[in-house]
Protein backbone atom coordinates (compact mmCIF):
# COMPACT_ATOMS: atom_id res chain seq x y z
CA UNK A 1 0.00 0.00 0.00
CA UNK A 2 1.56 3.75 -0.96
CA UNK A 3 2.36 5.65 1.62
CA UNK A 4 -0.58 8.48 0.31
CA UNK A 5 -3.20 5.51 0.00
CA UNK A 6 -1.75 4.04 4.08
CA UNK A 7 -2.65 7.66 5.07
CA UNK A 8 -6.15 8.20 3.59
CA UNK A 9 -7.16 4.73 4.83
CA UNK A 10 -5.73 5.84 8.57
CA UNK A 11 -7.93 8.82 8.33
CA UNK A 12 -11.07 6.87 7.31
CA UNK A 13 -10.22 4.11 10.30
CA UNK A 14 -9.74 7.07 12.47
CA UNK A 15 -13.12 9.07 11.45
CA UNK A 16 -15.16 5.45 11.83
CA UNK A 17 -14.36 5.65 15.04
CA UNK A 18 -16.57 8.08 16.37
CA UNK A 19 -20.10 7.57 16.82
CA UNK A 20 -21.82 10.34 14.84
CA UNK A 21 -19.95 8.47 11.17
CA UNK A 22 -22.81 6.22 12.11
CA UNK A 23 -26.85 7.17 10.45
CA UNK A 24 -28.56 7.59 14.12
CA UNK A 25 -25.81 8.11 15.63
CA UNK A 26 -26.11 5.24 18.41
CA UNK A 27 -24.84 6.44 22.01
CA UNK A 28 -21.89 4.66 23.49
CA UNK A 29 -18.41 4.27 22.01
CA UNK A 30 -17.31 2.60 18.47
CA UNK A 31 -14.78 -0.76 19.20
CA UNK A 32 -12.89 -1.43 17.08
CA UNK A 33 -11.56 -5.13 15.71
CA UNK A 34 -9.38 -6.11 13.27
CA UNK A 35 -8.04 -8.58 11.33
CA UNK A 36 -5.60 -9.12 8.43
CA UNK A 37 -7.73 -8.29 5.69
CA UNK A 38 -10.78 -6.13 7.50
CA UNK A 39 -11.51 -3.12 10.26
CA UNK A 40 -14.57 -4.34 11.85
CA UNK A 41 -16.41 -1.44 13.70
CA UNK A 42 -19.05 -2.39 16.63
CA UNK A 43 -21.22 0.43 17.12
CA UNK A 44 -23.93 -0.93 19.74
CA UNK A 45 -26.10 -3.05 18.12
CA UNK A 46 -24.78 -3.08 14.89
CA UNK A 47 -21.29 -3.89 13.35
CA UNK A 48 -19.90 -2.54 10.03
CA UNK A 49 -16.87 -4.33 8.41
CA UNK A 50 -14.41 -2.40 6.11
CA UNK A 51 -11.97 -4.22 3.44
CA UNK A 52 -8.56 -3.19 3.66
CA UNK A 53 -6.64 -2.19 0.59
CA UNK A 54 -4.74 -5.08 0.91
CA UNK A 55 -3.30 -7.57 -1.88
CA UNK A 56 -1.89 -11.17 0.18
CA UNK A 57 -1.48 -12.99 -3.11
CA UNK A 58 -5.04 -15.25 -2.51
CA UNK A 59 -6.86 -11.49 -1.87
CA UNK A 60 -6.43 -8.52 -4.06
CA UNK A 61 -8.56 -5.96 -2.59
CA UNK A 62 -6.55 -2.75 -3.70
CA UNK A 63 -9.18 -1.30 -5.91
CA UNK A 64 -12.45 0.41 -4.75
CA UNK A 65 -14.76 -1.89 -7.14
CA UNK A 66 -12.95 -4.96 -5.66
CA UNK A 67 -13.73 -4.06 -1.92
CA UNK A 68 -17.58 -3.11 -3.27
CA UNK A 69 -17.67 -6.61 -5.22
CA UNK A 70 -16.21 -8.56 -2.04
CA UNK A 71 -19.24 -7.01 0.67
CA UNK A 72 -21.59 -7.73 -1.90
CA UNK A 73 -20.46 -11.31 -2.17
CA UNK A 74 -20.11 -11.64 1.39
CA UNK A 75 -23.69 -10.71 1.94
CA UNK A 76 -25.01 -12.63 -0.47
CA UNK A 77 -22.85 -16.05 0.86
CA UNK A 78 -23.58 -15.05 4.04
CA UNK A 79 -27.05 -15.33 3.95
CA UNK A 80 -27.27 -19.12 3.10
CA UNK A 81 -26.01 -19.84 7.27
CA UNK A 82 -26.95 -16.39 8.53
CA UNK A 83 -29.50 -14.26 6.73
CA UNK A 84 -30.76 -12.62 9.82
CA UNK A 85 -27.11 -11.07 10.17
CA UNK A 86 -26.32 -9.61 7.51
CA UNK A 87 -28.42 -6.77 6.59
CA UNK A 88 -26.69 -5.13 3.25
CA UNK A 89 -23.56 -3.47 2.19
CA UNK A 90 -23.65 0.80 2.65
CA UNK A 91 -21.57 3.35 1.27
CA UNK A 92 -18.48 4.90 2.98
CA UNK A 93 -18.52 9.02 2.10
CA UNK A 94 -16.22 11.42 2.36
CA UNK A 95 -17.97 15.18 2.45
CA UNK A 96 -15.80 18.10 1.64
CA UNK A 97 -14.03 18.61 4.76
CA UNK A 98 -12.52 15.57 3.99
CA UNK A 99 -14.28 13.57 7.44
CA UNK A 100 -15.61 10.13 6.21
CA UNK A 101 -19.30 8.46 7.56
CA UNK A 102 -21.20 5.61 6.26
CA UNK A 103 -24.20 6.49 4.54
CA UNK A 104 -23.41 10.38 4.97
CA UNK A 105 -22.71 13.19 2.23
CA UNK A 106 -20.38 13.49 -0.38
CA UNK A 107 -18.51 10.95 -2.95
CA UNK A 108 -18.76 7.03 -1.92
CA UNK A 109 -14.47 6.60 -1.01
CA UNK A 110 -15.57 2.88 0.49
CA UNK A 111 -18.08 0.32 1.03
CA UNK A 112 -19.17 -1.50 4.53
CA UNK A 113 -21.26 -4.63 5.55
CA UNK A 114 -23.44 -3.72 7.60
CA UNK A 115 -24.53 -6.55 10.25
CA UNK A 116 -26.35 -7.42 13.41
CA UNK A 117 -24.02 -7.77 15.61
CA UNK A 118 -23.97 -10.98 18.05
CA UNK A 119 -23.28 -11.70 21.32
CA UNK A 120 -19.95 -12.86 21.91
CA UNK A 121 -20.64 -14.50 25.27
CA UNK A 122 -22.39 -17.08 22.84
CA UNK A 123 -19.49 -17.21 20.61
CA UNK A 124 -18.24 -21.03 20.38
CA UNK A 125 -14.35 -20.38 21.22
CA UNK A 126 -15.66 -17.92 24.54
CA UNK A 127 -18.17 -20.83 25.13
CA UNK A 128 -15.22 -23.37 25.15
CA UNK A 129 -12.77 -21.25 27.20
CA UNK A 130 -15.59 -21.10 30.01
CA UNK A 131 -16.50 -24.59 29.65
CA UNK A 132 -19.83 -24.01 28.26
CA UNK A 133 -19.76 -25.16 25.07
CA UNK A 134 -21.59 -29.10 25.39
CA UNK A 135 -21.24 -31.89 23.44
CA UNK A 136 -25.45 -31.23 22.53
CA UNK A 137 -24.01 -27.73 21.05
CA UNK A 138 -21.45 -29.98 18.77
CA UNK A 139 -24.18 -32.07 17.60
CA UNK A 140 -26.43 -28.76 16.68
CA UNK A 141 -23.46 -27.30 14.65
CA UNK A 142 -22.78 -30.87 12.92
CA UNK A 143 -26.42 -31.42 12.12
CA UNK A 144 -27.46 -27.70 10.48
CA UNK A 145 -23.58 -28.19 8.65
CA UNK A 146 -25.32 -31.27 6.88
CA UNK A 147 -28.46 -29.50 6.21
CA UNK A 148 -26.49 -27.02 4.79
CA UNK A 149 -24.09 -28.88 2.49
CA UNK A 150 -27.06 -31.08 1.44
CA UNK A 151 -28.26 -27.40 -0.47
CA UNK A 152 -25.16 -25.80 -1.19
CA UNK A 153 -24.14 -25.78 -5.19
CA UNK A 154 -23.04 -28.69 -6.43
CA UNK A 155 -21.77 -28.86 -10.26
CA UNK A 156 -19.20 -29.26 -12.61
CA UNK A 157 -17.41 -26.14 -11.66
CA UNK A 158 -17.39 -26.78 -7.90
CA UNK A 159 -16.63 -30.25 -8.57
CA UNK A 160 -13.47 -29.68 -10.43
CA UNK A 161 -11.95 -28.21 -6.89
CA UNK A 162 -11.86 -31.42 -5.52
CA UNK A 163 -9.79 -32.92 -8.54
CA UNK A 164 -6.39 -33.79 -7.15
CA UNK A 165 -4.44 -31.81 -8.88
CA UNK A 166 -6.64 -28.50 -7.71
CA UNK A 167 -6.24 -29.89 -4.22
CA UNK A 168 -2.51 -29.87 -4.62
CA UNK A 169 -2.56 -26.51 -5.98
CA UNK A 170 -3.73 -25.16 -2.91
CA UNK A 171 -1.27 -27.18 -0.82
CA UNK A 172 1.73 -26.38 -2.46
CA UNK A 173 0.81 -22.66 -2.35
CA UNK A 174 0.47 -23.28 1.02
CA UNK A 175 4.36 -24.46 0.97
CA UNK A 176 5.75 -21.43 -1.15
CA UNK A 177 4.10 -18.48 0.63
CA UNK A 178 5.27 -20.10 3.94
CA UNK A 179 8.28 -21.48 3.23
CA UNK A 180 10.93 -18.91 4.52
CA UNK A 181 9.35 -18.78 7.82
CA UNK A 182 8.29 -22.35 8.47
CA UNK A 183 11.66 -23.48 9.35
CA UNK A 184 11.61 -20.64 12.16
CA UNK A 185 8.58 -22.36 13.85
CA UNK A 186 9.75 -26.36 13.69
CA UNK A 187 12.51 -27.80 12.35
CA UNK A 188 13.73 -28.44 8.71
CA UNK A 189 12.43 -32.13 8.83
CA UNK A 190 9.27 -31.48 10.51
CA UNK A 191 8.49 -28.96 7.57
CA UNK A 192 9.55 -31.31 5.25
CA UNK A 193 7.43 -34.20 6.78
CA UNK A 194 3.79 -31.87 6.25
CA UNK A 195 4.97 -31.29 2.66
CA UNK A 196 5.43 -35.56 2.37
CA UNK A 197 2.58 -36.28 4.38
CA UNK A 198 0.25 -34.12 2.58
CA UNK A 199 1.48 -34.33 -1.37
CA UNK A 200 1.98 -37.95 -0.84
CA UNK A 201 -1.82 -38.48 0.44
CA UNK A 202 -2.86 -36.68 -2.42
CA UNK A 203 -0.63 -38.68 -4.94
CA UNK A 204 -1.54 -41.79 -3.34
CA UNK A 205 -5.21 -41.43 -3.27
CA UNK A 206 -6.25 -39.87 -6.81
CA UNK A 207 -9.61 -42.58 -6.57
CA UNK A 208 -10.72 -41.46 -3.13
CA UNK A 209 -11.02 -37.96 -4.11
CA UNK A 210 -12.43 -38.99 -7.64
CA UNK A 211 -15.38 -41.07 -5.25
CA UNK A 212 -15.73 -38.21 -3.43
CA UNK A 213 -16.85 -36.08 -6.62
CA UNK A 214 -18.87 -39.21 -7.76
CA UNK A 215 -20.66 -39.16 -4.38
CA UNK A 216 -21.28 -35.20 -4.44
CA UNK A 217 -19.51 -34.39 -1.35
CA UNK A 218 -17.41 -31.32 -3.66
CA UNK A 219 -19.75 -28.81 -3.06
CA UNK A 220 -19.85 -24.62 -2.57
CA UNK A 221 -19.08 -24.55 1.03
CA UNK A 222 -18.17 -22.22 4.16
CA UNK A 223 -14.11 -22.33 3.41
CA UNK A 224 -13.37 -20.46 6.89
CA UNK A 225 -14.88 -22.96 9.54
CA UNK A 226 -13.68 -21.95 12.72
CA UNK A 227 -15.14 -21.68 16.21
CA UNK A 228 -15.35 -18.05 16.39
CA UNK A 229 -17.37 -17.79 13.21
CA UNK A 230 -20.46 -19.97 15.41
CA UNK A 231 -22.73 -18.75 18.06
CA UNK A 232 -24.81 -20.77 19.17
CA UNK A 233 -28.54 -19.95 20.86
CA UNK A 234 -31.58 -22.09 21.76
CA UNK A 235 -29.38 -25.31 20.37
CA UNK A 236 -29.16 -23.32 17.12
CA UNK A 237 -25.57 -22.56 15.52
CA UNK A 238 -25.61 -19.37 13.65
CA UNK A 239 -22.40 -19.45 11.17
CA UNK A 240 -20.76 -16.38 10.06
CA UNK A 241 -18.08 -15.09 7.74
CA UNK A 242 -17.23 -17.42 4.98
CA UNK A 243 -14.58 -16.44 2.33
CA UNK A 244 -16.18 -14.31 -0.08
CA UNK A 245 -13.11 -12.98 -1.68
CA UNK A 246 -11.89 -16.13 -3.91
CA UNK A 247 -13.84 -18.95 -4.51
CA UNK A 248 -11.07 -21.89 -5.09
CA UNK A 249 -11.26 -21.61 -1.43
CA UNK A 250 -14.80 -22.28 -0.72
CA UNK A 251 -15.32 -24.95 -3.42
CA UNK A 252 -14.20 -27.91 -2.10
CA UNK A 253 -14.81 -31.15 -0.38
CA UNK A 254 -17.50 -30.86 2.46
CA UNK A 255 -15.24 -32.56 4.74
CA UNK A 256 -12.55 -29.75 3.86
CA UNK A 257 -15.55 -27.77 5.71
CA UNK A 258 -15.85 -29.55 8.61
CA UNK A 259 -12.31 -30.71 9.30
CA UNK A 260 -11.52 -26.92 10.04
CA UNK A 261 -13.86 -27.02 12.79
CA UNK A 262 -13.43 -30.39 14.24
CA UNK A 263 -8.92 -29.13 13.66
CA UNK A 264 -10.16 -26.12 15.43
CA UNK A 265 -11.88 -27.72 18.51
CA UNK A 266 -8.51 -29.97 18.81
CA UNK A 267 -6.18 -26.88 18.93
CA UNK A 268 -8.43 -25.86 21.86
CA UNK A 269 -7.70 -28.89 23.82
CA UNK A 270 -10.76 -30.75 23.45
CA UNK A 271 -10.15 -33.54 20.63
CA UNK A 272 -13.33 -35.48 22.06
CA UNK A 273 -15.98 -32.83 20.93
CA UNK A 274 -13.85 -32.80 17.80
CA UNK A 275 -14.17 -36.29 17.31
CA UNK A 276 -17.49 -35.92 18.55
CA UNK A 277 -18.37 -33.08 15.56
CA UNK A 278 -16.87 -35.79 13.20
CA UNK A 279 -18.99 -38.92 14.55
CA UNK A 280 -22.21 -36.68 14.62
CA UNK A 281 -21.85 -34.82 11.39
CA UNK A 282 -21.42 -38.60 9.28
CA UNK A 283 -24.48 -39.92 10.62
CA UNK A 284 -26.54 -36.74 9.77
CA UNK A 285 -25.16 -36.62 6.31
CA UNK A 286 -25.00 -40.35 5.75
CA UNK A 287 -21.13 -39.43 5.15
CA UNK A 288 -19.08 -42.04 6.36
CA UNK A 289 -16.37 -41.68 3.74
CA UNK A 290 -15.32 -38.63 5.24
CA UNK A 291 -13.63 -40.51 7.73
CA UNK A 292 -11.03 -41.54 4.20
CA UNK A 293 -10.00 -38.00 4.05
CA UNK A 294 -10.36 -36.12 6.93
CA UNK A 295 -6.95 -36.44 8.59
CA UNK A 296 -5.67 -34.60 5.46
CA UNK A 297 -7.68 -31.97 5.37
CA UNK A 298 -7.48 -31.19 9.09
CA UNK A 299 -3.57 -31.09 8.52
CA UNK A 300 -4.29 -28.69 5.46
CA UNK A 301 -6.46 -26.35 7.29
CA UNK A 302 -4.13 -26.68 10.12
CA UNK A 303 -1.17 -25.63 7.80
CA UNK A 304 -3.68 -22.48 6.56
CA UNK A 305 -3.89 -21.65 9.98
CA UNK A 306 -0.24 -21.48 10.70
CA UNK A 307 0.38 -19.27 7.37
CA UNK A 308 -2.27 -16.85 8.84
CA UNK A 309 -0.54 -16.95 12.22
CA UNK A 310 3.10 -16.53 10.56
CA UNK A 311 1.45 -13.59 8.28
CA UNK A 312 0.47 -11.92 11.75
CA UNK A 313 3.75 -12.35 13.76
CA UNK A 314 2.13 -14.85 15.90
CA UNK A 315 4.77 -16.97 16.52
CA UNK A 316 3.42 -19.58 19.23
CA UNK A 317 0.40 -19.89 17.34
CA UNK A 318 2.19 -20.94 14.34
CA UNK A 319 4.30 -23.49 16.00
CA UNK A 320 1.37 -25.04 17.56
CA UNK A 321 -0.46 -25.41 14.42
CA UNK A 322 2.52 -27.08 12.05
CA UNK A 323 2.99 -29.00 15.04
CA UNK A 324 -1.25 -30.29 14.84
CA UNK A 325 -0.67 -30.47 11.05
CA UNK A 326 2.49 -32.91 11.70
CA UNK A 327 0.16 -34.81 14.13
CA UNK A 328 -2.43 -36.45 11.08
CA UNK A 329 0.24 -38.95 10.52
CA UNK A 330 -0.03 -40.14 14.13
CA UNK A 331 -2.15 -42.87 15.94
CA UNK A 332 -4.94 -41.62 17.42
CA UNK A 333 -5.03 -41.59 20.97
CA UNK A 334 -8.04 -43.96 21.56
CA UNK A 335 -7.78 -47.27 20.18
CA UNK A 336 -9.52 -48.56 17.08
CA UNK A 337 -12.12 -50.74 17.62
CA UNK A 338 -15.81 -52.87 16.26
CA UNK A 339 -18.53 -52.65 18.83
CA UNK A 340 -21.73 -53.89 17.33
CA UNK A 341 -24.95 -53.70 19.36
CA UNK A 342 -27.31 -56.51 18.51
CA UNK A 343 -30.12 -57.77 19.51
CA UNK A 344 -34.09 -57.97 18.83
CA UNK A 345 -36.47 -55.26 17.75
CA UNK A 346 -37.62 -52.78 20.90
CA UNK A 347 -34.47 -54.43 23.01
CA UNK A 348 -33.09 -50.88 23.36
CA UNK A 349 -30.10 -51.37 21.34
CA UNK A 350 -30.28 -47.92 19.53
CA UNK A 351 -30.48 -46.15 22.81
CA UNK A 352 -27.32 -47.91 23.70
CA UNK A 353 -25.44 -47.27 20.56
CA UNK A 354 -26.41 -43.35 20.68
CA UNK A 355 -25.07 -43.41 24.41
CA UNK A 356 -21.78 -45.51 23.36
CA UNK A 357 -20.84 -43.68 20.48
CA UNK A 358 -21.13 -40.24 23.06
CA UNK A 359 -18.95 -41.72 25.67
CA UNK A 360 -16.72 -43.14 22.50
CA UNK A 361 -17.27 -40.21 20.37
CA UNK A 362 -17.24 -42.46 17.66
CA UNK A 363 -19.39 -42.66 14.41
CA UNK A 364 -22.49 -44.89 15.04
CA UNK A 365 -23.65 -46.72 11.59
CA UNK A 366 -27.15 -47.68 12.00
CA UNK A 367 -29.00 -50.56 9.93
CA UNK A 368 -32.03 -48.71 9.40
CA UNK A 369 -30.86 -45.32 8.45
CA UNK A 370 -28.26 -47.29 6.17
CA UNK A 371 -31.23 -48.92 4.96
CA UNK A 372 -33.30 -45.65 3.72
CA UNK A 373 -30.18 -44.07 2.19
CA UNK A 374 -29.90 -46.98 0.09
CA UNK A 375 -33.59 -46.62 -1.07
CA UNK A 376 -33.51 -42.98 -1.90
CA UNK A 377 -35.22 -42.10 1.08
CA UNK A 378 -35.58 -39.40 4.31
CA UNK A 379 -34.34 -41.23 7.78
CA UNK A 380 -37.81 -40.37 9.14
CA UNK A 381 -40.34 -41.54 6.27
CA UNK A 382 -41.58 -44.91 7.45
CA UNK A 383 -41.33 -47.58 5.49
CA UNK A 384 -44.03 -51.04 5.45
CA UNK A 385 -41.89 -53.50 7.82
CA UNK A 386 -43.62 -56.91 6.83
CA UNK A 387 -42.42 -60.00 7.92
CA UNK A 388 -39.01 -60.51 5.47
CA UNK A 389 -40.62 -58.52 2.23
CA UNK A 390 -40.03 -55.15 0.88
CA UNK A 391 -37.36 -53.06 2.06
CA UNK A 392 -36.54 -55.52 4.59
CA UNK A 393 -36.71 -58.85 2.44
CA UNK A 394 -33.37 -60.93 2.82
CA UNK A 395 -31.88 -60.36 -0.04
CA UNK A 396 -31.98 -56.55 0.55
CA UNK A 397 -31.12 -56.75 3.91
CA UNK A 398 -27.90 -58.47 2.83
CA UNK A 399 -27.19 -55.52 1.18
CA UNK A 400 -27.41 -53.64 3.54
CA UNK A 401 -25.48 -55.32 6.39
CA UNK A 402 -23.01 -55.06 3.24
CA UNK A 403 -23.08 -51.29 3.42
CA UNK A 404 -22.80 -51.54 7.20
CA UNK A 405 -19.56 -53.17 7.21
CA UNK A 406 -17.96 -51.20 4.54
CA UNK A 407 -18.64 -47.90 5.93
CA UNK A 408 -17.36 -49.23 9.11
CA UNK A 409 -13.88 -50.67 7.24
CA UNK A 410 -13.46 -47.15 6.04
CA UNK A 411 -13.74 -45.22 9.79
CA UNK A 412 -11.90 -48.76 11.06
CA UNK A 413 -9.09 -47.78 8.38
CA UNK A 414 -8.84 -44.20 9.62
CA UNK A 415 -7.67 -45.56 12.97
CA UNK A 416 -10.90 -45.11 14.63
CA UNK A 417 -13.56 -46.78 16.66
CA UNK A 418 -17.30 -47.25 15.07
CA UNK A 419 -20.17 -48.69 16.47
CA UNK A 420 -22.89 -50.95 14.40
CA UNK A 421 -26.19 -50.41 15.04
CA UNK A 422 -28.85 -53.61 13.84
CA UNK A 423 -29.95 -56.99 14.99
CA UNK A 424 -26.84 -58.75 14.11
CA UNK A 425 -29.59 -62.15 14.46
CA UNK A 426 -27.63 -64.86 12.68
CA UNK A 427 -24.02 -66.15 13.20
CA UNK A 428 -23.06 -65.46 10.10
CA UNK A 429 -23.70 -61.53 10.04
CA UNK A 430 -21.97 -61.65 13.11
CA UNK A 431 -19.16 -63.46 11.26
CA UNK A 432 -19.06 -61.01 8.48
CA UNK A 433 -18.59 -58.34 11.21
CA UNK A 434 -16.00 -59.93 13.17
CA UNK A 435 -14.00 -61.16 9.81
CA UNK A 436 -13.56 -57.19 9.30
CA UNK A 437 -12.07 -56.50 12.73
CA UNK A 438 -9.72 -59.50 12.39
CA UNK A 439 -8.81 -57.88 8.66
CA UNK A 440 -7.82 -54.65 10.71
CA UNK A 441 -6.30 -55.98 13.24
CA UNK A 442 -8.47 -54.40 15.92
CA UNK A 443 -10.71 -55.86 19.08
CA UNK A 444 -14.57 -57.05 18.28
CA UNK A 445 -17.36 -56.60 20.37
CA UNK A 446 -20.72 -57.78 20.21
CA UNK A 447 -23.35 -56.03 22.62
CA UNK A 448 -26.12 -57.97 22.76
CA UNK A 449 -29.14 -56.15 24.52
CA UNK A 450 -32.01 -57.82 26.06
CA UNK A 451 -35.42 -57.06 27.26
CA UNK A 452 -38.61 -59.45 27.82
CA UNK A 453 -40.70 -59.85 25.98
CA UNK A 454 -43.48 -57.27 27.85
CA UNK A 455 -41.12 -54.58 27.66
CA UNK A 456 -40.75 -55.01 24.29
CA UNK A 457 -44.13 -54.94 23.21
CA UNK A 458 -44.70 -51.69 25.35
CA UNK A 459 -41.39 -49.99 23.47
CA UNK A 460 -42.93 -51.30 20.48
CA UNK A 461 -46.15 -49.85 21.42
CA UNK A 462 -44.99 -46.29 21.57
CA UNK A 463 -43.76 -46.68 18.58
CA UNK A 464 -47.17 -46.38 17.08
CA UNK A 465 -47.07 -42.54 18.28
CA UNK A 466 -43.75 -41.32 18.68
CA UNK A 467 -41.61 -40.22 15.73
CA UNK A 468 -37.81 -42.31 14.71
CA UNK A 469 -36.07 -43.68 12.26
CA UNK A 470 -37.00 -47.70 13.32
CA UNK A 471 -39.86 -49.23 11.11
CA UNK A 472 -39.94 -52.47 13.46
CA UNK A 473 -43.34 -53.03 14.70
CA UNK A 474 -45.52 -55.16 16.71
CA UNK A 475 -46.36 -57.67 14.43
CA UNK A 476 -42.55 -58.15 14.05
CA UNK A 477 -42.19 -59.11 17.60
CA UNK A 478 -42.72 -63.14 17.69
CA UNK A 479 -40.94 -63.89 14.66
CA UNK A 480 -37.94 -61.67 15.15
CA UNK A 481 -37.70 -63.32 18.45
CA UNK A 482 -37.73 -66.89 16.90
CA UNK A 483 -35.35 -66.09 14.11
CA UNK A 484 -32.67 -64.71 16.16
CA UNK A 485 -29.68 -67.15 16.29
CA UNK A 486 -27.99 -67.04 20.08
CA UNK A 487 -24.33 -65.88 19.86
CA UNK A 488 -22.72 -68.93 21.05
CA UNK A 489 -20.30 -68.87 18.45
CA UNK A 490 -18.48 -66.17 19.88
CA UNK A 491 -15.77 -65.91 22.45
CA UNK A 492 -17.11 -64.91 26.28
CA UNK A 493 -14.13 -61.82 25.93
CA UNK A 494 -16.16 -60.53 22.69
CA UNK A 495 -19.68 -61.06 24.26
CA UNK A 496 -21.35 -58.79 26.53
CA UNK A 497 -24.83 -59.25 27.68
CA UNK A 498 -26.70 -56.31 28.60
CA UNK A 499 -30.42 -55.92 30.30
CA UNK A 500 -31.69 -52.97 29.05
CA UNK A 501 -34.54 -52.96 31.77
CA UNK A 502 -32.36 -51.93 34.17
CA UNK A 503 -31.15 -48.05 34.52
CA UNK A 504 -29.11 -47.16 31.17
CA UNK A 505 -26.57 -45.48 33.48
CA UNK A 506 -25.69 -49.00 34.56
CA UNK A 507 -25.58 -50.56 31.14
CA UNK A 508 -23.01 -47.54 30.09
CA UNK A 509 -20.91 -48.95 33.60
CA UNK A 510 -20.79 -52.20 32.38
CA UNK A 511 -19.59 -51.16 28.83
CA UNK A 512 -17.24 -48.96 30.38
CA UNK A 513 -15.52 -52.34 31.82
CA UNK A 514 -15.14 -53.69 28.53
CA UNK A 515 -14.42 -50.95 26.26
CA UNK A 516 -11.54 -47.78 26.15
CA UNK A 517 -14.06 -44.38 26.43
CA UNK A 518 -12.54 -41.15 25.43
CA UNK A 519 -11.24 -38.82 27.98
CA UNK A 520 -13.40 -36.07 28.58
CA UNK A 521 -11.16 -33.12 28.13
CA UNK A 522 -7.86 -33.27 26.75
CA UNK A 523 -5.56 -29.86 26.45
CA UNK A 524 -3.44 -30.12 24.02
Amino acid sequence: MHRLERDRMGTLRDDLLRPDAYPGRPPGDVRLAETHISWVFLVGDDVYKVKKPVDLGFLDFRSLAQRRAACDAEVRLNARLAPHVYLGVSPVRRDPRGVHAVEGDGDVVDWAVHMRRLDDRKRADEMLARGALRGEDVDAIAGQLAVFHASARCDAETSRFGRPEAVEANVLENFAQTHRDVVRHVRPAEAREIELQQTGFIHDHGDVFQARIDGRRVRDGHGDLRLEHVYLDDDRATIIDCIEFNDRFRFGDVCADVAFLSMDLAWHGHVELAERLLARYARESNDFDLYAVVDFYESYRAYVRAKIAMLLGADAEARRYLLLALSAGRRSLLAPMLVCVGGIVASGKSTVADHLGIELAAPVVEADRTRKHLLGVAPGVHLEAGSWSGAYDLAFTERVYAELLRRAGVVLASGRPVILDASFRSREMRRAARDLAEKHRVPFRFVECRASAEVSRQRLARRDVEAGVSDARLSLLEDFRARFEPPDELAPGEHVVLDTTRPLEESLAQLRGVVQTWPAGLDA
